[in-house]
This record gives C-alpha cells, structure tokens and sequence, in this order.
C-alpha cells in the first residue's frame, strides 16, 4: 500500500510525513493529557505512534527503492526479466520507469546476443560439416578427386570467408568504427560497377542498369554504398528463377536520390518486410540456406543506409518479385 503515490513530489511527501507524524504526536498528547494520563505515559505513546506512522508512509516511499536493489542483484546473476512497480509519480517513480525500461532493453540485447550465438554456430557449422564429410570420403578413397567436387569445397570455404567478413563489417558498423568517407560520386558508374562483378557469379539471370539523368550523382562513401548495392544485387540474384531479369535503377535530383533493384523472384510477404533488415532473419530460411544466404546482407546494408541518413526499405513488385529502394541524400541536400 503506498497512499502517498499520486503527489508529484518527494518533497511534499516528506512535508506530508512530517507533519502528519507531528500531528499525530499533538493529538495523543492532548488526549493522554485530558484522560489524565501521566506525562511519562502520553510522551511514550505520542512517540511510538509518530514512528509508525513515520514507518507506514516512508515504506511506501522507499519500496521502490528496494526493488531496484534486489532486481540490480538479479541482473547481476544474468536475470534480466525483473521488473520494478512505478506507480509513484515522484522523482522515484521517474527512476523506477527508467529502471524498468533499461532492464527490457537489458533483457532484449540478451536475447539478441544469444540468437546471435545460436545462429553463427549453426552458419559455421553447416559449411564446416559439409568440408569435413568431402574430405574424409576423399581421405578414405569413397570418392575420387574431381573438378566437382573441389568446386563444391571451393563455394563452402567461400562461404564461410563471407560470413565472418559480414560478422566483422556488421561488429564495426554497430560500434560505430567505420567512418564514412563523403563524397560527391555518379550513380551509373557504381552501379554499372556492381553489376560488373555480380555477372561473374550469375550467368543464369539478365542485370540491367538505367539511371536517370544519366549524370546522377548522390553525397556519401561511394564504397560503403558500393557494398550495399552489392548486398542487394546478391539477394536479388540469389533468389530469381532462371533466365528472369534483374533491374537495377536510380532517379532522383540533386536533394534525393532513389536506387531501386529489382526481381522476378517469389517475393518477401508483406508480415516479412520489416523483419528481413534483423540479423541471421531470412524470408524463406530453407531456401537461403540452401543456396549459400548468410541472412547479415540486408542487416549490414541498413547499417549502412542509416549511416548515411537515408532509409532502405522493401516494396513488393507485380506480378511478382521484390523491389528493394534505398534513399540517399543528394549533392546538394541540407
């Protein structure tokens, strides 16, 4: 029970105590005086009835204050799911709310580190199991070695090198320990460049690029940027049918400017779109797995975007397929 919870402040709930432990002594005092009571008697009983009720209006003052330790201790031994009662509306209330909302943000990264643990264990373990059966047949002589089957080894090894190159893109992001190097750079070349590289690993899929005007140029670190529209041209082929196209496109002035990719594939629900930018989340996990998705690309690219003050998002593209848009600022944007 905390009856001193709606005043607003600390100070007038110790000038409430006060006074009311004061009055409290004022009144048994008179009443022991005119029941002819001995002064001795009445001074005992005035001050043993002002410390009680001292005692039942700080409690409710201080039990917040309580909680915290005990749920601080919690933590300590990695319990993060305690929380305090706020229903004060004092400066210990304030403190009480931030305490709880410190320990849901607490408990949040917990759960993420944890995912994060279970989920790089699994992607390394996959390629690594993979390597570990090829070469034991190969050691054992149940297989020959084979064009095949170097290739084969060859892709898992590959994957495994970009998976612990995105772990550390998207460690440094996070921390804050990439700084953009800005500058003023043209579209159609950073996209034509991308879409370069990308063709050497997507024989079965048609990239196009069409930036309008042809001179468009955007305001940030043409390499970071790079490594996005990679990111996306990667997802993208990755998740076409065979002989589909894949546009890559920019428009925009010189305040904003819009890169778009887009493809033939199945698609991302629209329930998905928000969750595909979270690290290790694919939209179809079986299918990404298979082909070699690690699930950070799309996670570092937001990273990036943000960086840059822009946003990314998904869009849905008919009759089918996805639409990934990224805004970045123009050269000439505030």
């Amino acid at each position: 029970m905390r009856p001193l919870d709606p005043l607003s402040s600390i100070k007038t709930k110790l000038t409430v105590v006060i006074v009311a432990s004061v009055a409290v002594t004022v009144a048994v005092h008179t009443l022991g005086i005119r029941a002819g009571v001995p002064l001795v008697l009445v001074g005992i009983a005035s001050g043993a009835l002002a410390l009680l009720m001292i005692q039942f209006l700080a409690r409710g003052m201080t039990s917040p204050l309580r909680e915290m330790a005990s749920a601080a201790q919690s933590m300590a031994r990695g319990d993060y799911s305690r929380r305090v009662t706020a229903s004060s509306r004092d400066e210990v209330g304030d403190l009480a709310r931030a305490f709880n909302s410190m320990a849901s943000e607490l408990e949040q990264v917990e759960r993420m580190r944890r995912d994060l643990i279970a989920n790089v264990s699994h992607e390394l373990r996959t390629p690594i199991s993979a390597l570990q059966a090829v070469l034991e047949n190969l050691i054992d002589g149940v297989e020959e070695p084979d064009p095949v089957t170097f290739t084969t080894m060859h892709e898992q090894v590959r994957r495994l090198g970009r998976l612990v190159t995105q772990l550390l893109d998207l460690s440094r992001l996070e921390s804050g320990a990439v700084p953009l190097q800005r500058v003023h750079f043209r579209l159609d070349d950073l996209l034509q460049q991308a879409v370069r590289e990308s063709k050497l690993h997507s024989h079965n899929v048609h990239l196009s690029v069409r930036v309008n005007p042809a001179d468009l140029a955007a305001d940030g670190d043409p390499e970071r940027v790079h490594q996005v529209v990679a990111n996306l041209i990667e997802n993208a082929v990755r998740h076409s049918p065979d002989d589909a196209e894949v546009l890559v496109s920019a428009r925009g002035d010189l305040r904003l400017v819009t890169i778009e990719v887009e493809d033939e594939g199945p698609g991302i629900p629209q329930h998905e779109a928000s969750r595909v930018f979270e690290r290790f989340y694919r939209a179809d996990a079986a299918r990404s797995s298979t082909q070699g998705g690690t699930g950070l690309g799309l996670a570092i690219a937001r990273w990036i975007v943000d960086l840059h003050g822009g946003q990314i998002r998904v869009e849905s593209r008919q009759p089918s397929g996805c639409r990934m848009v990224v805004e970045l600022p123009g050269i000439a944007a505030p």
